[in-house]
């Protein structure tokens, strides 16, 4: 197999794998905080932190496949682990970013429900 087709197979498997496993993270730990953004309205923090996962998935995965691309060839196997550091380098760095900025929206959404907390629920007279 050619050293190039091999260091694409193996990019996107590491890649998709990657982003896979920060998503899970980020949804499973990040819906404790939309449930609190959002009073205890478990099911819109649902959907937000669906709609969350999707994008993420989205951007991540569509910068990997855009990165994709090996500008010169590949001739053997030290050039490839090199190529493959550097990219999955960059990949590592863009979920970290992207991580990152997911806890900056959820602290200041957080801070902004704390200040201004919704009123009491209307329940009708019996």
């Amino acid at each position: 197999m050619d050293c190039v087709v091999l260091a694409y197979i193996i990019y996107l498997v590491i890649s998709i794998a990657l982003t896979i496993w920060v998503a899970t993270t980020l949804f499973k730990n990040g819906k404790r905080f939309l449930i609190d953004i959002f009073h205890g309205d478990h099911s819109m923090a649902d959907s937000v932190n669906r709609l969350l996962l999707v994008g993420f998935y989205l951007l991540n995965i569509g910068y990997a496949v855009l990165t994709l691309r090996v500008w010169g060839e590949i001739e053997n196997y030290r050039e490839m682990i090199e190529t493959l550091s550097y990219k999955l380098g960059a990949i590592i760095i863009v979920l970290g970013i992207m991580h990152f900025l997911n806890l900056l929206i959820f602290y200041s959404l957080r801070k902004k429900a704390k200040k201004h907390p919704l009123p009491p629920k209307f329940t009708p007279p019996s």
